[in-house]
């Protein structure tokens, strides 16, 4: 048993070198000069599809109305289950 499972081993690594050696080692790459690098994220912004300003508008009131209403429903579990709790215990 001990000589087959060192065969087994054996052919195991010879296995994870084989894929070791296929994949391709990355290079690491020189970076781009800072103009270079402010051009090219100025035509990326030219591809965004920005919205409008309504868009804008209705987006922000429909954050700002689900954080209001998910912090009223987070306060009210919160505050229900500091009364449960103090009822369970009977230190109020």
């Amino acid at each position: 048993m001990n000589r087959e499972m060192r065969r087994l081993q054996k052919k195991e690594e010879e296995r994870a070198k084989k894929r070791r050696a296929a994949v391709p080692q990355r290079q690491k790459k020189d970076r781009v000069p800072f103009r270079q690098f402010i051009l090219e994220v100025r035509q990326e912004l030219k591809k965004v599809a920005w919205p409008s300003r309504q868009e804008t508008a209705t987006f922000s009131a429909v954050v700002f109305i689900v954080t209001i209403v998910v912090t009223a429903m987070v306060f009210g579990m919160d505050v229900g289950m500091k009364r449960l709790v103090l009822a369970v215990f009977g230190a109020g």
